[in-house]
């Protein structure tokens, strides 16, 4: 399992990637399959871990990315036909190593960001088995083995059946997420707004979250982790989810949903497959339609939303689909 080294596996705060890696990588252990997790050396597994890398290149300035990417990737290739399957979490650059092994290779694409990537992916097929994490961001001009779901460990995230008056934005703060349009929303119900996310676009941050920010009704609390993240997800009134994007999938949608907490979305990219309207949350079009549907959140019936997780995005139903996806693979 090569895991990508922006953050340790599993992470400590925000690494959806490195997160959802861990999960498949744990889940598989425990079905005793033996798994060899290449990650940061900080990294925590139940498997075997292996790597070079000393620690994760957002955590420690002194990791060059780019140096120690391939240098990541040099280590499994280099060992490559020990194994009997390489599952890379870690995007295309292990496409490069892919000609070189006649080892199978499993490529989870994490979101297709734009077709300039393509390049990386197309003259691969005939070696890589890709996975898209929904049908929305299948792109055309690949072949896949799969659509799989991300999955989540349901019973780490505790059920709150009442939630609050209060609405959350939890991802990374950035143009893409939305977190202008979740404040606008927010503004005109009247309703407190808490924010979680690392800053990944400062200039956004400084032009429209941080001048919002009174502590009261507008309140950004930054990254957060532990306990304090669970509470977050499930003491609310609803996630607004309000995508500048096609979103690939959304692991925070089904993190709040799993909690009881019901999601209002634009309807873009993957969300369809994610929250069916009207019963587990609400995909809209505006903030208009988002500020309607905050008002009949007290509709949706907050246990199942959390069945709807249990029922669809499981970490068990994740692994079970990978392991019969390496089953047709390996023959």
């Amino acid at each position: 399992m090569l895991a990508p080294i922006a953050w340790r596996t599993p992470p400590r705060h925000y690494g959806p990637w490195e997160l959802v890696t861990s999960l498949l990588t744990e889940a598989l252990v425990a079905r005793g399959v033996d798994v060899t997790l290449f990650a940061t050396l900080d990294s925590v597994t139940a498997g075997r871990l292996d790597g070079v890398v000393p620690a994760p290149y957002n955590d420690d300035p002194s990791i060059d990315a780019k140096v120690w990417e391939f240098r990541h990737l040099a280590h499994l290739f280099d060992q490559a036909d020990r194994f009997d399957l390489i599952h890379n979490q870690a995007d295309f650059p292990a496409h490069a190593f892919a000609r070189l092994t006649g080892t199978p290779i499993v490529t989870t694409i994490h979101g297709f960001s734009s077709d300039r990537i393509l390049p990386m992916y197309t003259p691969y097929q005939d070696r890589v088995h890709f996975v898209a994490i929904s049908a929305a961001d299948r792109h055309p001009a690949l072949r896949y083995a799969a659509t799989i779901h991300h999955g989540i460990a349901i019973d780490d995230f505790p059920f709150n059946p009442a939630g609050s008056d209060d609405l959350l934005f939890f991802g990374r703060i950035h143009p893409d997420k939305g977190a202008a349009e979740a404040i606008e929303a927010a503004r005109a119900s009247g309703r407190r707004l808490h924010l979680y996310g690392v800053i990944q676009d400062e200039a956004y941050y400084r032009r429209y979250v941080e001048p919002a920010d009174d502590g009261r009704m507008i309140r950004y609390h930054g990254p957060v982790g532990g306990a304090a993240r669970l509470q977050a997800l499930g003491d609310a009134r609803a996630l607004l989810h309000l995508i500048n994007f096609d979103e690939p999938f959304g692991l925070s949608v089904i993190e709040a949903m799993a909690c009881g907490t019901p999601a209002i979305a634009f309807n873009r990219g993957s969300m369809p497959e994610l929250i069916e309207d009207s019963v587990t949350g609400f995909l809209v079009e505006t903030v208009d339609q988002a500020v309607a549907a905050i008002e009949r959140a007290n509709e949706i019936d907050r246990a199942t939303v959390r069945q709807a997780v249990r029922d669809r995005f499981s970490v068990d139903r994740m692994a079970d689909a990978y392991l019969a996806l390496y089953r047709h693979i390996l023959g």
